[in-house]
């Protein structure tokens, strides 16, 4: 009878030293996961700020083309000009 209550001792230790090492276990994987997800978080921030920087960067660039196609079309306006009015003289 005492040795079956021992056994039984036994069994249930054995069971809570396992248990104990389940956790532990589970200790790890969650504290690496947090790791993780961190890091993802500092990917998202990361893209984020990115992203934002390009939206600027693109607006800059949109203004310079649309600047830079408006004075082309003044130069060609003013060459047409200058081309008309050579051909009226040498026509005169």
């Amino acid at each position: 009878m005492i040795e079956e209550r021992d056994q039984g001792l036994r069994e249930v230790e054995e069971q809570i030293g396992q248990i104990n090492e389940i956790f532990k276990d589970l200790d790890v994987l969650v504290h690496d996961q947090g790791i993780v997800i961190d890091d993802i978080q500092s990917n998202i921030d990361t893209s984020a700020s990115t992203t934002a920087q390009a939206k600027v960067q693109l607006a800059k660039a949109s203004k310079s083309v649309k600047s830079k196609t408006s004075w082309y079309w003044w130069v060609l306006a003013i060459f047409i000009v200058v081309v008309i009015i050579l051909v009226i003289a040498l026509i005169i």
